[in-house]
């Protein structure tokens, strides 16, 4: 049976291939989970017209994201925390409140996005990466100052 994906699936093909599958694979599993449809003249027209959408909608969100870029690549944000002895914190900056305070800014940046390898404990000057789009990451310059 001959099939067109609607989504990726692993270890079968990405979205918008047509793929040759087995009868019962394709019958009882891809087609009702809505993963794939049978493969028609109508289907691959309608296939071929959705990806040519999400193809312009992915252009225009990496447009964004490259504008998004630029103006987190001037900013700074200044985070106060109480700090003990050798400039330790009393807790941590997270990726949450990076986010937070990005918010105040002006930007809705989602806190998954920003990618902390673990909490900042120290006071000082930080480059947080950013993760905007699949291909384009931005750095924030993060200051700990003692509150």
């Amino acid at each position: 049976m001959k099939v067109i994906l609607l989504e990726d699936v692993q270890a079968l093909g990405k979205r918008g291939a047509l793929v040759n599958v087995a009868d019962g694979y394709g019958r009882n599993f891809l087609i009702p989970k809505k993963l794939a449809v049978p493969a028609s003249e109508s289907n691959m027209k309608r296939v071929e017209m959705e990806s040519k959408k999400l193809q312009q909608k992915e252009v225009k969100e990496e447009m964004d994201a490259g504008k998004i870029k630029e103006e987190l690549q001037k900013l700074s944000i200044t985070i106060p925390m109480k700090a003990g002895e050798g400039d330790v914190l009393f807790g941590a900056v997270t990726s949450s409140d990076i986010a937070g305070h990005l918010e105040k800014e002006g930007f809705n940046i989602d806190k998954r996005r920003i990618e902390l390898d673990e909490p900042i404990k120290r006071l000082g000057v930080y480059q947080v990466p950013v993760k905007l789009h699949r291909s384009i990451n931005a750095e924030v310059k993060v200051w700990v100052v003692k509150e």
